[in-house]
């Protein structure tokens, strides 16, 4: 999982759900919703006494009323009862389901770990990785060693040209099979290559900004006091790291390399700016990089990329771009040197000596996410070999856990749920005729792929040895570079997958038009095939509902059906949309998160439509599924309840405030906490729970956000 700054395109082109993320086709007017009150004449001429609702009954805070704060109501006494576990920053469904994932995942590589696999297979791969990642003794043994040749490569930089190619000999694609801190943008740029904005037939290669070891530019430039001594406390970390590695000079060279980074997070866009497509869509001829960013070296940079044959480059974030070959151009080459020394030490730190794993942990775990034990070896092994080989573990994971019929029935939830959304589409009273007809067309027109990919990867030239952990992590991680880097010799495929199988996840990926729902979220609670139907359209439902809804959020909805960036909204319906998700943007802006941290509405817009959007949709959905017959009660809930509690069900969560904080600063995603409240946009919400006016979440029916 791409760390949040790291994100920032990923986030935008491919639009994650992160902490999160069947029936007739008779028409919805024919279903009215399902009120408390009218819940006991539906039992009785629904009566199914034997359908587990799925839901948690016992985590309810029936002390709460719904509609004071519905996600207390739905989760509070789970939250007052459960502890987060010391290895982690945070607990809740998706950790729940991720476990399960987690240990799926282990019980498969073990297995392998204890055969005799056929040399240059997947299997003898995967073995081998998480075999020389479970070996400390080995780690501990070698010491600096398998890094010494990237040191050596730093220390031997005499000139500005040199530093150049060395820069961009170290170019990486935005996928860290290190596993340890995930921090690629330590680099002072990275590589990701999709779809060319303004031409689906040809790949483009974007480049980002980079440079920083904190999560983002708020921490270096924050007169916040909490900011201010993170700041202390990094600098403290830097200096312990580089005299861990025999560096005589460590205090000086940490504050030297703390005020680089400053400057560079001075230029540096912020997360808001960075999600505007239309900022983004900066293409720049490679010829022109020396004249739009001195001070670096870009054809010795892009000839030892291996990019020197691309005529055009996107440049993400350009003014970032052009300020950081600005810095590199002017700073002293001693300091610049002594930031890659770090920051070589800083990526691998997980995988040398225990000295220097304990230090980054207690940075980045205990400071920075406030998490007071690091997880087990084998868990971090097991993240390890999923990041450096997901697709040949995902191979292996779908064939036991995700049979053809779990596939087909999502398939069918994803069909049924798309549908009610062209149904919303045209409901639309708002909406020219134009602008529906255009977003009709592109509903139609996406591609979802469930469970896994058509195609699997080939790691047949991927060199991994049983005794040589931090050198495999760094062979595939270069490895991974070059399949991005290869991918510009292709036309786009949209049917790639952006996650593997056994993540607990989904995305969206407005350039290709496509969403991906991989094997391991398609699990209780999240999707249940023996569970009420009420509760897998609150839960996956809403999960399905808000991708789709990704395609039309205030980033999808500016790429066509082919997945083209192209305005085909009418002005009219601009100003409609803009107006709704204004109301939005106040809604979230008026949560806080932590006392006088509030919610950035702007930031999370995108993934708040797609919330109110996605639930609309997969209630509109559940309705259609009942035929127009009046659900059952069950467990004395109405249908429309379940469905609703659900939805608040899988956004329970607690999490240590160091890593609220970082999430509210950095993130796009709203925590769960403030997504479950979603509910207070549907009117059918109100009518389920009987929410009155003078109660905490009540919207008059003006104020209720409905875009699409």
């Amino acid at each position: 999982m791409l760390h949040p700054r790291r994100q920032i395109l990923a986030a935008t082109l491919a639009t994650l759900l992160l902490s999160a993320c069947g029936g007739d086709q008779a028409p919805i007017s024919t279903s009215t919703p399902t009120t408390a009150s009218d819940s006991k004449a539906a039992a009785t001429a629904n009566a199914k006494p034997a359908v587990d609702s799925g839901l948690d009954l016992q985590g309810i805070d029936a002390l709460t009323s719904p509609g004071d704060d519905f996600e207390q109501y739905a989760n509070g006494h789970w939250r007052a009862v459960t502890e987060i576990p010391a290895d982690r920053s945070s607990t809740g469904v998706f950790y729940e389901v991720f476990k399960k994932a987690e240990k799926r995942t282990a019980d498969l590589i073990r297995e392998l770990a204890g055969k005799e696999n056929e040399p240059g297979s997947d299997a003898r791969k995967i073995a081998d990785f998480y075999h020389a990642w479970m070996d400390a003794d080995a780690i501990e043994a070698h010491g600096l060693a398998p890094l010494q040749p990237d040191l050596d490569a730093i220390a031997a930089v005499s000139d500005r040209g040199q530093l150049a190619t060395l820069l961009g000999n170290g170019l990486r694609a935005d996928v860290d099979p290190l596993n340890a801190t995930n921090f690629n943008t330590s680099r002072p740029f990275g590589l990701f290559v999709t779809q060319a904005l303004d031409d689906p037939s040809t790949h483009r290669a974007y480049l980002l900004q980079g440079g920083l070891g904190l999560p983002d530019r708020d921490y270096y430039l924050s007169d916040d006091a909490k900011m201010t001594e993170l700041r202390g406390q990094y600098r403290d970390y830097i200096a312990k790291l580089l005299a861990a590695a025999g560096d005589q000079d460590s205090e000086a060279e940490a504050e030297k390399i703390l005020a680089l980074e400053t400057a560079i997070a001075g230029v540096h866009a912020n997360v808001v700016d960075s999600m505007n497509v239309h900022k983004a869509n900066t293409v720049w001829q490679r010829s022109q990089f020396s004249k739009k960013a001195p001070g670096l070296d870009w054809n010795a940079y892009f000839k030892a990329a291996g990019l020197d044959d691309q005529d055009v480059i996107d440049v993400w974030q350009a003014d970032a771009i052009s300020g950081i070959a600005g810095i590199l151009g002017k700073a002293d080459l001693g300091d610049i040197k002594a930031w890659l020394r770090f920051h070589a030490l800083n990526r691998s730190a997980g995988l040398l000596p225990r000295a220097f794993a304990d230090l980054q942990f207690d940075f980045y775990g205990r400071t920075l996410q406030g998490t007071p034990e690091q997880r087990d070896r084998w868990k971090r092994a097991v993240a390890a070999t999923n990041g450096a080989l997901g697709d040949a573990v995902g191979h292996l994971y779908v064939a036991r856990y995700f049979p053809p019929e779990s596939k087909a029935t999502i398939e069918k939830l994803v069909h049924n749920i798309n549908g009610a959304f062209l149904d919303r589409v045209e409901q639309l009273d708002w909406m020219t005729a134009d602008t529906r007809a255009e977003a009709q067309r592109k509903a139609a027109a996406v591609q979802v792929g469930v469970g896994y990919p058509e195609r699997w990867r080939d790691y047949s030239q991927l060199d991994i040895r049983p005794d040589d952990a931090l050198g495999n992590a760094l062979r595939a991680e270069r490895y991974e570079f070059e399949h991005q880097r290869d991918k510009l010799k292709r036309t786009p495929d949209r049917g790639e997958w952006w996650m593997t199988p056994q993540t607990v996840n989904a995305v969206n990926l407005p350039v290709q038009n496509a969403m991906n729902f991989p094997a391991a979220i398609l699990e209780p609670p999240f999707f249940d095939p023996k569970a009420d139907p009420a509760a897998n359209y609150g839960a996956i439902g809403a999960v399905i509902g808000h991708e789709i809804s990704h395609s039309f959020d205030n980033l999808g909805a500016e790429f066509d059906a082919e997945g083209r960036l192209r305005n085909w909204w009418t002005p009219e319906d601009t100003a409609q949309f803009d107006a709704a998700a204004q109301k939005l943007v106040a809604q979230f802006d008026g949560y806080e998160a932590l006392p006088g941290l509030h919610i950035k509405g702007r930031q999370t817009l995108g993934e708040n439509i797609a919330d109110v959007s996605g639930l609309t949709i997969a209630y509109m959905a559940y309705r259609k599924s009942l035929d127009g017959k009046p659900a059952p009660e069950i467990d004395g809930l109405s249908g429309d309840q379940r469905f609703f509690l659900a939805f608040g069900q899988t956004w329970r969560g607690k999490v240590r405030d160091e890593a609220l904080r970082q999430q509210v600063v950095t993130n796009e995603h709203a925590p769960g906490r403030f997504r479950a409240q979603t509910v207070r946009n549907l009117d059918a919400w109100y009518d389920a729970f009987g929410v009155q006016p003078e109660q905490g979440l009540y919207l008059a029916p003006e104020e209720r956000v409905h875009i699409w």
